[in-house]
């Protein structure tokens, strides 16, 4: 297990409430021995203004999924996780419904960590690739 400690989908989901993730409905689904899961609704919320699901609301999913999973990785007495650079290829149009994105390691370092994102429609067809690095950095006293 790549975790500092257990978690749930229930502890990570009671998380306060005042950030992107929870404004745009991201709920976390699965913890595994090396991934992290969360849904995101694909509506109003997340759309743009064509009517499909909006590069930047994937983006989103992505850093909250590999800045959680960071988070999970260190000591949180000592250590914060912070996006520190993130891509994504939007491989195909998603309308309605939900995307679950899985998230895994690529690498854990001291000061670094580097998450593959993928993201897959209700019909469980690929649909956005991301790549998030991590810094790691000492908790202000």
């Amino acid at each position: 297990m790549i975790w500092f400690k257990s978690f749930t989908p229930t502890l990570l989901n009671e998380r306060p409430k005042n950030h992107i993730g929870a404004l745009l409905g991201i709920e976390f689904t699965e913890i595994g021995n090396d991934f992290l899961c969360a849904t995101m609704p694909v509506d109003e919320r997340t759309h743009q203004p064509a009517g499909i699901l909006h590069g930047g609301a994937s983006v989103v999913l992505a850093e909250t999924l590999g800045s959680i999973a960071s988070y999970m990785c260190v000591d949180p007495d000592k250590y914060i996780a912070v996006g520190l650079e993130v891509n994504a290829n939007h491989i195909r149009p998603v309308r309605s419904g939900f995307v679950t994105g899985v998230c895994k390691p690529i690498h854990i370092g001291g000061k670094t960590h580097v998450w593959e994102i993928k993201m897959y429609t209700d019909k469980g067809k690929l649909n956005c690739v991301s790549r998030l690095t991590v810094a790691i950095l000492s908790k202000p006293l």
